[in-house]
């Protein structure tokens, strides 16, 4: 019998007894703790369990009990398991279009449904409309406020998958926690090399012959999650800035697109901080 995987996530205000509370829940319904990985960052404790059941298990009422304990120990604990072959995918955006408008010119091939499309403004809203996706803008500029309707607006679509197409704000340990190796992020260099802002100018001031893409996996630390692919082009000496730029968002669309296909068919794995291509 295919064993069942179900993933736990724990986010909340750092105390003892969290981690056993959790660990010994997953025991008492006959789990196997394969994965765990526990964090804090000022006062704020996240955790990630990866559970195995060789024997059947009621998903439903698995869940249903987990959030019994959540509420007793007064934490945010959410739930993903492979119950259904179609995903959800939200795609969060800013205001550069390519990456959004590659996604949905493909969304036919990816094994998944594009549920949502989140902004930090309004400018791609049409793109959504034409592509008849629900549109949300966030446009507060708290950031703790703001993720709250960004955890609010995922629990609502079920997301399983989300894709930052470009999206310009940094996302803090109290999102990212929730969505392990869940988070897929496109980068315009090949890291670590120029991480942050502004990575085209940094290459073409630095005068650098190859400038590349990459996509990774979203940690709570800035442009170094697992890295899942990267591809690169030449730069011609009379390229200006401008081309650089043009060149390299087409890359980042197709290399974002790609890495989408693969987490959707389940073809990546992440061990010891590195994405491994599952073999056949």
């Amino acid at each position: 019998m295919r064993k069942t995987v179900v993933g736990i996530t724990v986010v909340g205000k750092d105390r003892e007894g969290i981690v056993a509370a959790f660990t010994n829940f997953a025991f008492s319904k006959g789990g196997n703790i394969e994965k765990v990985n526990q964090n804090v960052v000022k006062g704020l404790f996240g955790m990630y369990l990866e559970v195995s059941f060789s024997k059947s298990i009621n998903v439903n009422s698995f869940d249903s009990e987990i959030q019994k304990l959540a509420k007793k120990e007064k934490m945010d604990v959410s739930t993903h398991h492979e119950t259904n072959s179609q995903k959800n995918i939200a795609v969060f955006v800013t205001k550069e279009p390519l990456c959004l408008e590659t996604i949905l010119k493909n969304v036919k091939s990816l094994k998944g449904k594009l549920s949502v499309i989140v902004g930090t403004e309004r400018t791609l809203e049409v793109i959504a409309k034409k592509a008849k996706i629900p549109f949300v803008a966030i446009e507060e500029k708290n950031q703790q406020k703001a993720e709250d309707q960004l955890i609010e607006i995922c629990k609502k679509y079920n997301v399983d998958l989300i894709a930052l197409a470009r999206y310009m704000r940094i996302l803090t340990p109290n999102f990212v926690w929730r969505y392990p190796n869940r988070i897929i992020n496109i980068h315009p260099s090949l890291l670590p090399a120029f991480p942050g802002a502004l990575a085209y100018a940094q290459a073409f001031e630095r005068g650098t012959k190859i400038v590349g893409v990459t996509s990774h996996y979203v940690t709570e630390n800035l442009d170094q999650g697992p890295i899942i692919f990267q591809d690169s082009f030449k730069v011609d000496p009379n390229d200006t800035l401008e081309k650089i730029k043009s060149k390299g968002q087409k890359l980042e669309a197709d290399t974002l697109l790609k890495a989408m296909k693969m987490h959707l068919e389940n073809k990546l794995e992440v061990r010891w901080r590195k994405v491994h291509i599952k073999s056949k």
